[in-house]
């Protein structure tokens, strides 16, 4: 019996041994580099109108919803909008002005805020990644115009005339 405790302490101490520390600290900095550089290069492969490169950011079930209310996109459906912009080489171009990165724990989900410089005027884009198999891949990003707090009751008034049309479509 006492060799068969031993044997099991030995076993279990063997296998605790050969499995990575689960407990290790995970270096965020370095996974924060890692997005930051994947999502300029998003933003230069646009601007550059390099569309193989811009859309293999994105994950193959990614969503994508722009500025105006009807674009909620997949992947498939932007990329089948853009790739008209991109074959004739003029996409957008987006430059980055601040962004701010979290990741969890695991550093395996991530999420971000940017402002960006575009032909709108000052945009903010946000959005989520996933790490698979030690990839970053962009899974929602959503672009959104910058409204100045003191010139929103303009804004307000100009989207009435079309908020009407939106919403009848939801509230059939």
């Amino acid at each position: 019996m006492k060799n068969i405790i031993l044997f099991l302490l030995l076993l279990i101490t063997l296998v605790a041994c050969t499995f990575p520390n689960v407990n290790k600290p995970v270096d965020k900095t370095k996974e924060k580099s890692k997005i930051n550089t994947i999502l300029t290069n998003w933003h230069k492969a646009a601007s550059e109108a390099n569309f193989d490169n811009y859309f293999g950011a994105l994950d193959s079930v990614s969503v994508y919803i722009g500025t105006a209310a009807e674009e909620n996109w997949t992947k498939e459906q932007f990329s089948s909008f853009s790739k008209p912009y991109f074959d004739k080489g003029k996409a957008w171009n987006f430059t980055t002005l601040e962004r701010n990165i979290y990741v969890n724990e695991t550093t395996n989900f991530a999420w971000f805020d940017e402002l960006l410089k575009t032909w709108m005027g000052t945009c903010r884009g946000s959005g989520v990644l996933e790490k698979t198999s030690n990839s970053w891949k962009i899974k929602h990003y959503v672009l959104s115009v910058v409204i100045p707090n003191d010139d929103i009751q303009k804004v307000i008034q100009a989207k009435k005339k079309n908020d009407s049309i939106f919403l009848r479509k939801y509230n059939k």
